[in-house]
C-alpha cells in the first residue's frame, strides 16, 4: 500500500516504530492544530507551543490509540489538541500577563492567593455559562464528550441516536459554543 493510501491509525501505528513516518502526521494536522489554537489563545508563538506539545503527547500516547467504531484517529487527536490547549490555558491565566486570553481580566488580575482556585473557577464558570446558553440537545452531547469523557457509543446509547448523528450534532455543538464563547 502507497503511504498517500495509508490512513492515520495507520500511520500512528508505524511511526511507533519508525519515528519518520509521525512528519506525515504532523504534515497533515499542523495547519489545522494552529488555526484552531489560535482561535482560543490569539497568540502565534502560544499557539506553536501548544501544537508541539499536542504533538508530544499524541506521540507518546500513541500505543493507547484503539481504532474503534465511531472513534477516528482524527477525533481523538483533536481531543488531545484540545485538552493540551485547556491545560496550557489554565497554566497562563496563572500567570500575570494574561489578558489576552481572557477579557474578563482587562480590569482586574487575581489576587496572589486565590490564583489556582480563581482560574479554574473562572474557567468553569465561563464553559458553564456558555452551555447554559445552548439548546439543551446541544449542550448535553458536548457535556457528555468533552465534560465527562464519554465515548461515541455510551453517548450514542445514552441519546438515542446514531454515531453520524452525534458526530453532526457535536459539530454544531462545538461551532455554536465557539460562537458563544467569543461573544461574551
Amino acid at each position: 500500500m502507497d503511504n498517500d493510501e495509508l490512513k492515520d491509525e495507520d500511520i500512528l501505528r508505524l511511526a511507533l516504530n519508525d519515528p519518520s513516518y509521525f512528519s506525515k502526521l504532523v504534515d497533515k494536522y499542523q495547519i489545522p492544530f494552529l488555526r484552531k489554537v489560535f482561535g482560543i489563545v490569539r497568540n502565534r508563538e502560544e499557539a506553536e507551543d501548544i501544537v508541539q506539545e499536542a504533538f508530544v503527547k499524541i506521540y507518546t500516547y500513541g500505543g493507547n490509540f484503539k481504532k474503534q467504531a465511531g472513534i477516528e484517529f482524527k477525533s481523538w487527536a483533536y481531543k488531545i489538541l484540545m485538552n493540551t490547549s485547556f491545560t496550557h490555558y489554565q497554566k497562563i491565566k496563572k500567570s500575570s500577563n494574561v489578558e489576552y486570553l481572557d477579557p474578563v481580566l482587562y480590569d482586574e488580575k487575581p489576587s496572589e492567593n486565590s490564583e489556582d482556585f480563581a482560574s479554574i473557577n473562572d474557567a468553569k464558570q465561563m464553559v458553564s455559562e456558555v452551555i447554559a446558553k445552548m439548546p439543551e440537545q446541544l449542550a448535553r452531547v458536548l457535556k457528555l464528550y468533552y465534560l465527562e469523557d464519554k465515548s461515541y457509543r455510551d453517548i450514542c446509547k445514552i441519546e438515542k441516536i446514531s454515531i453520524p448523528a452525534l458526530k453532526m450534532r457535536l459539530f454544531r455543538a462545538k461551532r455554536l459554543f465557539e460562537k458563544l464563547s467569543t461573544e461574551m
